[in-house]
């Protein structure tokens, strides 16, 4: 099974809240990469159809996206690149699944939680 890795951040670990203190420039760029892939109605579709199934066949998506197979793997790809889905080829198929601790970098950055009072 392949998996993209993300960029290592600085200081290791996840991103703080970028609501809480500032964060440095390469956890600026990360996180603008996993917020560019979502930027597209039809990625940001894909992802919420495959955390929904947890694990889902190209072949489906392609029903439900409505969209050529040329499209949906153009899509995934991004995905993929952003470190947010992983797949796996079984026979003709890639099988995705989303990466939930990139999910979770997400949502922590945006997280308020500790906002500086």
């Amino acid at each position: 099974m392949a998996r993209t890795k993300s960029i290592p951040l600085e200081g290791g670990g996840c991103c703080p809240s970028v609501l809480a203190a500032p964060v440095t420039e390469a956890q600026a760029t990360d996180l603008a990469r996993l917020f560019a892939a979502l930027g597209d109605p039809v990625r940001l579709r894909l992802l919420s159809l495959v955390a929904d199934a947890g694990e889902v066949c190209s072949c489906d998506l392609l029903e439900s996206l409505d969209r050529a197979q040329p499209t949906v793997s153009h899509h995934t790809k991004v995905l993929v690149d952003a470190g947010l889905i992983e797949g796996e080829k079984r026979g003709r198929w890639v099988w995705w699944r989303i990466v939930p601790e990139r999910v979770d970098e997400m949502r922590d950055a945006l997280a308020g939680a500790h906002v500086r009072a």
